[in-house]
């Protein structure tokens, strides 16, 4: 049987943190480059959980993520095409994230990630 070093960690985080960990280690597993705006974007629209459209790109634009809604429409259309966000609705859209995602954000959270490298034989 092969040795193998376990290392374990306990880490307190705020609730954006962990939302936002969650989405930088699904990205990161799907080989998915984002750029920190956009992922802070994410993190928001993780912490809000479903909103409008339209009410989300302005509070985007409050929190300095973005300078203009039309820039974080963008965004939301890029994310939506690689299946990051999901669009619901015709008139007053609604944003999410996507369930394929399996982002937690409500409640308390606890991770529980085994990642694991395995050197081959000789």
């Amino acid at each position: 049987m092969a040795e193998a070093n376990l290392v374990t960690k306990k880490v307190r985080m705020g609730h954006r943190d962990i939302i936002k960990y969650q989405l930088i280690t699904y990205c990161f597993t799907n080989k998915i480059q984002l750029s920190s705006n956009e992922l802070n974007c994410l993190t928001l629209l993780g912490a809000y959980g479903e909103c409008e459209l339209a009410e989300f790109c302005n509070s985007t634009v409050q929190e300095k993520i973005f300078k203009t809604p039309q820039t974080v429409r963008n965004f939301l259309s890029k994310a939506c095409k690689i299946k990051l966000v999901k669009k619901n609705g015709s008139n007053k859209k609604k944003i999410s994230l996507s369930p394929d995602l399996q982002v937690q954000t409500k409640g308390n959270i606890v991770l529980d990630f085994k990642l694991f490298y395995v050197t081959k034989e000789q």
